[in-house]
């Protein structure tokens, strides 16, 4: 008498009892891809029309409102080996009066445009010094101003 081998009824088992598992899930693979939505949802996203509320105040007169705010220029020149500051073309004595004028200026509004504009002896760590107090005093909005000259470098 033969003694059944084991080793092959198993090999044959697995892939017979393998093959509708195999199919089963590319069933629920297609089903799943068909019934996605890929779609964002409109609801979720920010959006400039105000649903509700009285006329006139709207999201859209905001921004009118915005963008009539004159930027502030800090601006930095160079002489006799030291930086001399001004804000809006009031002087300032060092780097804590600047940040003494930023100061008072974000607790009014620090939504307001600020440009930094350096000469061009100035050394680079102090135009990132401003740019730093600027960015430590609340405003977000802060620019380097360039002349054509150094661009076309």
């Amino acid at each position: 008498m033969r003694i059944p081998n084991d080793h092959t009824r198993s090999g044959e088992r697995q892939d017979s009892t393998m093959t509708p598992m195999i199919d089963v899930v590319f069933l629920l693979l297609i089903f799943f891809i068909c019934t996605a939505s890929f779609q964002i949802v409109e609801q979720n996203l920010p959006s400039q029309v105000q649903l509700e509320g009285p006329a006139g105040n709207s999201l859209i007169d905001k921004q009118v409102e915005t963008e009539d705010i004159e930027p502030v220029l800090l601006k930095i020149d160079w002489r006799n080996d030291k930086p001399v500051w001004s804000v809006s073309g009031q002087s300032c004595a060092d780097l804590l009066a600047v940040k003494q004028k930023l100061d008072a200026l974000a607790t009014i509004d620090s939504s307001v445009p600020i440009i930094v504009d350096v000469e061009a002896p100035v050394p680079f760590g102090i135009a990132i010094d401003a740019y730093d107090v600027s960015r430590n005093m609340g405003f977000s909005e802060i620019q380097f101003a360039a002349d054509a000259s150094m661009l076309q470098r």
